[in-house]
């Protein structure tokens, strides 16, 4: 009895950690290094504008229609549900041996998930921010909450909770979408140098006065 109590204990918990609000949604997190005209380097998760572009305005945030850029309007019912609600995020870096194991144990079950590559200087300190601390990759993000480190289990259990298939149910045709780093770069576009100023066009001589025959001169 004590064991079933705990275990249903663990698992209001998970689905509690998942449907509790965090002041960062996963799903939306594209970090933009944005470089000034003075050189100053600074974060936003917002694009940089162009110059001269007015700002515009910002709509209300809408239920999510895709998991990162794969479209997940055509998948099946229960697992577009899981996905639209809780959308799955793997932070990954190159030769990290759990990483690799993490993004098969996702791929293998069938989960819809946007893959973002740490591997700059830019990309650790925003994931720093993101996540708080020092975190050991891979990092899941499940809606809201942050899983650090690889764990077959804990991974299973949050994605059970969050309602996710226990075995694949994506389409033969769906395909995920690319990993892309973590912070997109953009830097200042060089300025043109402003056309001289135009040189003052010479004044064509005056014509000379005509005379009539009266010999008035104008």
């Amino acid at each position: 009895m004590f064991v079933a109590r705990s275990l249903f204990a663990h698992g209001a918990l998970v689905a509690l950690a998942l449907t509790g609000s965090l002041s960062i949604d996963a799903s939306a997190q594209q970090i933009y290094r944005i470089v000034g005209p003075d050189g100053r380097v600074t974060f936003s998760d917002q694009p940089p504008m162009q110059a001269g572009a007015r700002p515009a305005t910002v709509a209300k945030s809408v239920p999510l229609a895709r998991s990162g850029d794969s479209d997940i309007s055509t998948l099946p019912f229960e697992l577009r549900q899981a996905a639209g609600r809780y959308p799955v995020s793997l932070y990954t870096a190159p030769d990290c041996g759990p990483c690799g194991v993490g993004r098969t144990m996702l791929t293998s079950r069938g989960i819809p998930f946007t893959e973002k590559t740490v591997t700059s200087k830019e990309d650790i300190e925003a994931l720093r921010r993101l996540a708080g601390g020092s975190p050991s990759l891979p990092v899941l993000t499940i809606g809201g909450q942050w899983l650090k480190g690889y764990s077959e289990t804990e991974w299973t259990q949050f994605l059970d909770a969050a309602g996710y298939p226990k075995t694949s149910q994506l389409p033969a045709a769906y395909i995920p979408a690319p990993a892309t780093p973590l912070v997109t770069a953009h830097e200042p576009r060089a300025l043109r140098p402003a056309p001289a100023p135009a040189a003052a066009a010479a004044r064509a001589p005056a014509p000379a006065p005509a005379e009539n025959s009266s010999g008035i001169r104008f």
